[in-house]
């Protein structure tokens, strides 16, 4: 199979190795020729993941035109917001059978809709083409080879264990999944509570107030899904409670350190200059607010992180907001 990862950022990079690693030829598209370069002759991406060496069968371009000629499989590393308008660029270059996999995890502004939605308006394709990768993967510990799973989900089940067979290595495991409504809400809402997580950090508050975060976190989210016709038992799973723990536990995770920035009194331009780095929850927390109040889901959490990202809301008044809420059966 060959395989084509768009773009050289840390996780389309550490894709790149992944599916390289499982014996695959890899073409890595790069926006910058200098990128491409290093990565050709070093066998390293310096500027997203220093020190770590990429095998010899990942080879990099900066012509977009040259890395899509014969792709099977095309990954697509485009930050959610600018999916569409990456993907309108090239999708004239996309052979006509070849299996797109999604590594991003947001909700368009503007639209509500899903990155597999995104990607089918865009590029102009049946949906049973789109698969999507979620689940516990800070991009760092992939390319250190530490043992991690994942999902691939998909409408068609027999694509997903095609993508399934070709990423699959040493120290990347891969489930399937054909829930794809779920498995994507499960990543998108993630990076919103990953964020509210770096705030209380941030604020010094302690287990209590974590531990009620992510379970609180977790119902809202799986709230959302089912009204939208998720399978409840995918929050239980990796695309759910796993990505939730590894975002809110990590000090890998860029929407947990944008929030602790947040939460230690920065505003949103300071915590961007701080991380350097798309902390997608920011963004997407506008579009999962608008569609739970679209479809008349209560997302509390969801709502106080939209306010102190977009309104200048004070975090501690958030959380008085959160704690006066009217009392409720669990």
């Amino acid at each position: 199979m060959k395989a084509v990862v768009l773009t050289a950022g840390s996780f389309g990079t550490t894709i790149a190795k992944v599916l390289a690693d499982a014996g695959r030829h890899v073409t890595l598209w790069a926006r910058r020729p200098e990128v491409a370069s290093l990565i050709n002759t070093r066998h390293e991406n310096p500027d997203y993941l220093p020190g770590i060496v990429l095998p010899d069968n990942l080879v990099a371009t900066s012509d977009a035109e040259e890395a899509l000629a014969g792709a099977e499989l095309v990954v697509l590393g485009f930050p959610a917001q600018t999916l569409r308008e990456n993907l309108v660029a090239i999708r004239h270059l996309i052979p006509p059978d070849a299996t797109l996999l999604s590594l991003a995890k947001g909700i368009e502004v503007g639209t509500g809709l899903r990155m597999s939605q995104v990607i089918e308006e865009a590029a102009q394709v049946d949906p049973s083409r789109i698969c999507v990768l979620t689940g516990p993967n800070l991009a760092p510990e992939i390319a250190r080879e530490q043992p991690t799973a994942g999902v691939i989900a998909c409408t068609d089940p027999a694509r997903a264990e095609l993508v399934q067979d070709a990423i699959a290595n040493h120290y990347f495991r891969p489930y399937t999944n054909t829930d794809v409504i779920g498995c994507e809400l499960g990543g998108a809402v993630k990076n919103v509570i990953g964020l509210a997580y770096g705030i209380c950090t941030g604020m010094g508050m302690g287990d209590n107030t974590k531990a009620t975060l992510v379970t609180r976190g977790l119902a809202e989210t799986a709230r959302l899904g089912v009204k939208l016709g998720a399978d409840p038992m995918t929050f239980a799973g990796l695309a759910g409670l796993g990505d939730l723990f590894a975002t809110c536990s990590s000090k890998l995770s860029r929407n947990r350190t944008f929030g602790e920035e947040l939460g230690r009194g920065a505003t949103l331009a300071e915590a961007q200059a701080v991380t350097r780095q798309t902390a997608e929850g920011v963004k997407s927390c506008l579009a999962i607010r608008d569609l739970a109040r679209q479809h008349g889901v209560e997302m509390p959490i969801t709502e106080q992180v939209e306010r102190v990202c977009h309104e200048g809301l004070d975090p501690r008044e958030a959380v008085v907001a959160l704690m006066r809420r009217e009392t409720k059966p669990e």
